[in-house]
């Protein structure tokens, strides 16, 4: 209890920006997030899910729903722990993993429908290769998701987590971007910029950086650099998988 009592005071001495970060961090990412999807997604939604020249399956408008539910759900359980409602936080994760597991099939089976759409509709031959690229971030959402479910009881664990798998949905809004912001193919350093955010909390707020990051950061950063690469240089052997998946 004495030293419960001694890390609280101590919490209450550090300066305001360190308790902001500490308080406030998580919800303040939820909301970032949202920013970064509505800014990216602002420059594509109009042509091709709004006012398509070319109907759009509809299967598209079912992915975006639950992607934009995802962003929301999270924003709205990142309040709840910054408001200590941590039962109803509890009880309501069972429907985040529902739609987290949503989020994942229809990830991989919308990658395959749109790139196809694009392939033979549009003639875009160029999202052959493209391919890769939802394939490996619904894979890394689909990695790091179940990590945060399987250590929902250990918080230090999830909430980076479900960070690192939210992080990882954004690639798609920030490839979404003008050109002036990112090249083109250089769309994952906005993903890692958002995760290094987590890492210079942890580095202010903590004074060291969790085994999370230091473990799951450079195994992205090598995974998305080597995505990057068989998309640009059309690899051979991703090239004969690509055509077979699109037909």
């Amino acid at each position: 209890m004495a030293t419960t009592r001694l890390a609280h005071s101590r919490r209450h001495l550090r300066p305001l920006p360190v308790r902001f970060l500490d308080r406030y961090f998580y919800f303040s990412m939820s909301l970032l997030v949202a920013a970064i999807v509505i800014y990216g997604f602002s420059h594509t939604i109009g042509d091709n899910l709004l006012h398509p020249a070319i109907p759009r399956p509809l299967l598209l408008y079912f992915h975006g729903v639950c992607f934009a539910a995802w962003v929301a759900f999270f924003i709205f359980q990142s309040a709840l722990v910054r408001t200590r409602n941590v039962r109803i936080h509890r009880m309501t994760g069972w429907f985040g993993a529902g739609l987290g597991a949503a989020m994942i099939l229809l990830g991989y089976w919308i990658a395959v429908v749109m790139n196809r759409f694009d392939l033979h509709k549009l003639h875009q031959q160029d999202v052959v290769s493209f391919l890769i690229v939802p394939f490996f971030d619904i894979t890394v959402f689909a990695v790091v998701f179940t990590l945060a479910i399987y250590w929902r009881r250990k918080p230090e664990l999830h909430r980076r987590f479900i960070l690192l798998a939210t992080c990882a949905l954004t690639a798609a809004a920030f490839g979404r971007f003008p050109t002036n912001f990112f090249p083109p193919a250089y769309f994952y350093s906005g993903v890692d910029m958002l995760i290094l955010l987590g890492v210079l909390r942890d580095a202010i707020v903590d004074r060291r950086v969790h085994k999370v990051y230091l473990y799951a950061l450079p195994i992205l950063f090598v995974c998305q650099c080597a995505v990057v690469y068989v998309m640009n240089h059309n690899w051979a052997p991703w090239m004969r998988i690509s055509r077979a998946i699109l037909g």
